[in-house]
């Protein structure tokens, strides 16, 4: 299969196979999502794959209503698990962006029709040829980093909010080449 080049080993190869750039309306999936992205600032995506599971036992399943109330004991054994990434700031963005993520739940009724809102509800269908062609960002990303960060979450600028746009399937960014493009609404056209 003559996937996007940047899926060449385990576990990426499943990952994109399987999960990038699918569509997700799910406000917890979506919150997993938000934090793994934020976790990866700095790294590899494929460490962050490896640590997914870890990461759903440490953190409750993702569950933000639980998250949300971890205290100094909670930060403590989450800072001794060799299993996530161990960086206190970032464990302490994921217990802030729990508490955000119910205030916007909250005032949205979803955490999903408030993010879907930056694309206006439907995937943006990109059509790139080669990786060197997928931005960083996007005006779209700017835009939610902007309000994210005006809310109080961490870990959530630009470059990161649309790495998470790609994730959640809010844009298709799987190159024109690839099977995926097509499966997930990408129209090829013949040159």
């Amino acid at each position: 299969m003559p996937r996007c080049a940047w899926a060449t080993t385990e576990p990426a190869i499943t990952y994109h196979d399987k999960e990038w750039g699918v569509p997700v309306h799910d406000d917890r999936v979506l919150f997993e999502f938000l934090i793994l992205e934020g976790a990866q600032a700095g790294l590899s995506w494929n460490t962050i794959l490896k640590k997914r599971e870890n990461y759903r036992k440490a953190l409750d399943g993702f569950r933000p209503d639980k998250i949300a109330r971890y205290g100094k004991r909670d930060v403590q054994r989450l800072l001794r698990n060799d299993g996530i990434v161990r960086n206190r700031l970032k464990i302490a963005a994921t217990i802030e962006n729990a508490k955000r993520f119910l205030e916007v739940q909250k005032e949205f009724g979803s955490f999903d029709a408030y993010l879907w809102s930056f694309v206006g509800g439907t995937p943006i269908q990109n059509r790139w040829r080669t990786l060197s062609q997928v931005p960083a960002r996007t005006a779209q990303s700017d835009a939610m980093s902007r309000d994210l960060l005006r809310r109080g979450f961490k870990f959530v600028g630009s470059t990161i909010c649309y790495a998470f746009m790609q994730a959640t399937g809010m844009v298709n960014d799987h190159l024109v080449t690839c099977p995926r493009y097509a499966e997930l609404g990408g129209v090829r056209r013949r040159n």
